[in-house]
């Protein structure tokens, strides 16, 4: 159990002090929250192959879902308090259970885009049971190298579970019905989350992210995740366009899933020995050359080579940006929207690059290319309002 509100141990801890098995579990609610990242391919590939739903709606779906997500994570997050938080988490997983099972039965595009909704609304409030314990630790950058890293894992052993024995054999509602058992064996570990966060000492909070610093770093990670959410959605009309089939591209999806973790793994190991200011500048440049690649009608090697590239910087710059969080909001208030403004970026930037589509796939790329050179540029703007601040103070 964390100790009550206020009080701290003067270690890793801002306030309160759990366990490691307590800091676990809550990194695996949240992982179970963020697993549907790494099995849309499978599962709404699925729907799509038995003919559930049409290419738009399956758009649909997913964008749905993501953004729901967003706001789960961020109304749980900012509206309500970090009490009660093993109730809250077993809430949760039965009402993700619920919309899973739904899901498996759904008739009709309109009937899943419900339960999708609903199933991301409680997947984003299960991300705020990690996120608010991870916004309480010294080393926040560190731990969420770790939540990254444990949600990765899981993402890919769950989609080739799913993949190689569940769908071929009971298709996409039995891929859903599996998601359902998973959250279902999950309870066991949210009894073992802390009950009680403890507050931090923060003062309302909306006035904590309403600065000039604050917007500016929440805005430069969404840009960032619009980069990767346009080029990843067309990746394979992307692939067809410059002759490259698509059981390729599905090669390159998991292999850029496991530069992910490589990622994730790499950025846990060295978060403490780069600053975040040249993490941050140094991977928005890869990104823009990524996408200049992928715009410029690269040859096989070149294009497989700048999928694993951006896979692996995707979740490598994640801790740099929770310590841009902490930088710019000091109560930690900003950290708990970064998941919001990740998962916004994943959800518009497929919805904003196919408006400059018409039957050629090369704005996608162009358009990634721009969010990435819009995210080093608002990050460049938080560094002139942070040391304007310093200047001030």
């Amino acid at each position: 159990m964390v100790t009550q509100a206020g009080e701290t141990d003067g270690g890793d801890w801002l306030v309160g002090n759990p366990s490691g098995l307590q800091l676990a579990s809550a990194l695996w609610i949240g992982s179970v929250g963020l697993l549907i990242l790494g099995l849309q391919p499978v599962l709404l590939g699925a729907l799509y192959t038995e003919g559930h739903v049409t290419g738009d709606e399956l758009a649909l779906v997913a964008t749905a879902e993501m953004i729901a997500i967003a706001i789960g994570s961020g109304v749980v997050a900012m509206a309500l308090s970090a009490r009660n938080m093993r109730w809250k988490s077993v809430i949760l997983l039965l009402l993700l259970t619920a919309a899973n099972w739904w899901t498996a039965y759904a008739a009709g595009a309109n009937a899943l885009i419900g339960a999708r909704s609903l199933a991301g609304l409680a997947e984003g409030g299960l991300v705020a049971v990690a996120t608010e314990l991870i916004a309480r630790s010294r080393r926040a950058e560190r731990i969420g190298g770790y939540f990254v890293t444990v949600q990765t894992l899981a993402q890919c052993a769950l989609a080739l579970t799913l993949a190689l024995y569940v769908v071929p054999v009971a298709g996409a509602s039995g891929g859903f019905l599996a998601l359902g058992v998973v959250c279902l064996a999950s309870l066991a570990v949210a009894w073992i989350v802390p009950d009680d966060y403890a507050d931090l000492p923060k003062e309302e909070h909306f006035a904590n992210v309403l600065t000039p610093g604050s917007i500016a770093a929440l805005l430069s990670i969404f840009c960032y995740f619009m980069f990767f959410g346009a080029i990843w959605a067309f990746l394979e009309p992307l692939g067809a366009q410059f002759g490259i089939d698509g059981r390729t591209v599905g090669l390159m999806v998991s292999a850029s899933l496991a530069a992910q973790v490589v990622g994730a793994l790499t950025a846990t190991v060295f978060e403490a020995r780069l600053d975040y200011r040249l993490a941050i500048t140094a991977i928005g440049a890869v990104a823009l050359v990524c996408s200049l690649i992928f715009a410029s009608g690269p040859g096989l090697t070149i294009f497989w080579v700048a999928a694993l590239v951006m896979g692996f910087i995707l979740l490598f710059i994640v801790p740099y940006q929770i310590r841009l969080a902490i930088t710019a909001d000091e109560t930690r208030t900003a950290v708990l929207l970064v998941p919001a403004a990740q998962l916004f970026g994943l959800a518009i930037g497929p919805i904003a690059a196919s408006l400059l589509i018409d039957k050629d796939f090369r704005p996608v790329p162009e358009f990634a290319a721009a969010s990435a050179a819009a995210s080093v540029a608002l990050f460049g703007l938080f560094i002139l309002v942070t040391r304007r601040r310093r200047a001030v103070a």
